[in-house]
């Protein structure tokens, strides 16, 4: 998950400060220090960390704040408000072109996912209603152009390429064709290279200014930390960017890149990377950032994420079913189902307050778990699926069978679907008006 790791000491360091009445210089500047350390280790530039302390010691070392009612709360708020402000203060939306079609150039190095963003671009921006068309642009790579024509189809979205022809050429050609095909949108992926060097720089100047893009985005990597900000930093001097999408932020417990690269440069991050899947291209928005950070969650991206991946009907009729307590057992993979298109639980997990908190590590958060019970319900016949209270210990030791689970497994999930019913009953009846003890059964 991203910025795991510094979370995790961002919250060791703030719980020195919970619970004391008031605070003293030293206890600020104790806190502020286990804060740079964690900022250090997360791969944040240093003369940003430097900064980025200067700021908050100079706002949280005041007699406001050292006589405070909650004064640990209030360095934690003023820590908030300087991560946004690093990051960018409001999130950067991409513009368009008073005159179609909108070109945007992908650049980047090897391997920093700009052909698999570009990809997902077009798949958003398609669902946004637009008529979007990618344009193969690196002849160098081998594969490059097959690789963006199956990412191309995966959205539905056509490829433009002329093979190895010239890069400029191609560009041109893709912007006459585009006119002809009523394409609003052009997204040229570029060649990359292992490093920068002039003749890259060179061929993206030249296509720059033969296509005038309205935005050109820069593709970086999380994972190769202050690397992809000395890439940034470069890409910026030499061809002037206007965005920034950061890859792989899912897989970087770290994270120092995306609180760098803004920082760096002064272009917005735009969009970050938080998974293979389509959907996991996502808007970058400063704020939210900061509270998963800080580990006080991220209910608007959760929403956000639940509204795309739940059928709005089909919600409504699960809604109905558990009213009147008639949800079974197809509803509940059904409804496992939707919520494994998501993403992964542990990010899931991480936009939910007090959970966001819990430093739940991977053993906790076993996507395995999911399969295993899929399995148990679909080794089920619809009769027993609609009615678990039919289920005796032949037709258990039969469904362990055929899932490959064992029978302890098969009752544990049945128990805990009793549980789920109940708890649901009682929601239920609190609405009516009903009192009663109100019990959750995962967190006994």
């Amino acid at each position: 998950m991203a910025f795991e790791n510094l979370s995790q000491k961002l919250q060791e360091a703030f719980k020195q400060l919970k619970g004391k009445g008031k605070l003293t210089e030293k206890d600020v500047k104790n806190a502020l220090r286990e804060v740079r350390l964690a900022l250090l280790e997360a791969d944040v530039n240093f003369k940003i960390v430097k900064e980025f302390i200067n700021n908050v010691t100079e706002k949280a070392i005041g007699e406001d704040v050292l006589s405070s009612l909650t004064p640990g709360q209030q360095v934690i708020k003023i820590v908030n408000d300087e991560l946004i402000e690093l990051m960018g203060t409001t999130q950067s939306k991409l513009t368009y072109s008073n005159k179609p079609p909108t070109v945007y150039m992908m650049v980047g190095l090897q391997g920093s996912g700009k052909t698999t963003s570009s990809g997902k671009l077009a798949g958003m921006l398609k669902k946004q209603g637009r008529n979007p068309l990618l344009v193969a642009c690196d002849i160098y790579r081998p594969a490059a152009i097959k690789q963006l024509e199956v990412v191309g189809n995966s959205y539905s979205v056509p490829v433009f390429s002329m093979g190895q022809n010239n890069p400029v050429d191609i560009a041109k050609a893709a912007l006459s064709h585009a006119k002809d095909k009523g394409n609003d949108v052009i997204i040229i992926d570029t060649a990359g290279r292992l490093h920068i060097d002039e003749e890259l720089m060179n061929e993206l100047k030249n296509i720059r200014s033969e296509i005038r893009p309205q935005e050109i985005l820069l593709v970086v990597d999380s994972m190769t930390g202050q690397d992809a900000v000395n890439v940034a930093e470069s890409f910026n001097e030499q061809l002037g960017i206007d965005g920034i999408i950061i890859t792989k932020l899912d897989g970087d417990a770290r994270g120092g890149a995306a609180l760098s690269v803004r920082a760096v440069t002064k272009k917005p991050v735009k969009f970050v990377g938080m998974g293979e899947k389509p959907e996991d291209l996502e808007p970058f928005y400063p704020d939210r950032m900061a509270s998963r950070i800080l580990g006080m969650g991220d209910v608007l991206s959760l929403i956000e994420k639940a509204q795309s991946a739940f059928d709005e009907k089909e919600a409504l009729e699960l809604e109905k079913k558990m009213r009147s307590q008639e949800f079974n057992l197809e509803d509940f993979l059904d409804q496992m189902r939707q919520i494994k298109k998501m993403g992964p639980l542990k990010n899931i997990m991480g936009m939910i307050p007090g959970l966001s908190q819990m430093n739940i590590d991977d053993s906790q958060v076993n996507e395995k778990a999911l399969v295993h019970v899929e399995a148990i319900i679909l080794s089920m016949t619809p009769k027993e699926r609609q009615n678990p209270s039919v289920l005796n210990g032949s037709r258990k030791k039969r469904i362990a069978q055929g899932s490959g689970r064992s029978i302890q497994e098969v009752n544990s999930l049945l128990k805990r679907f009793e549980e789920m019913k109940k708890m649901m009953k009682q929601i239920n009846d609190m609405s009516k008006g009903k009192k009663g003890k109100f019990n959750l059964p995962f967190l006994r």
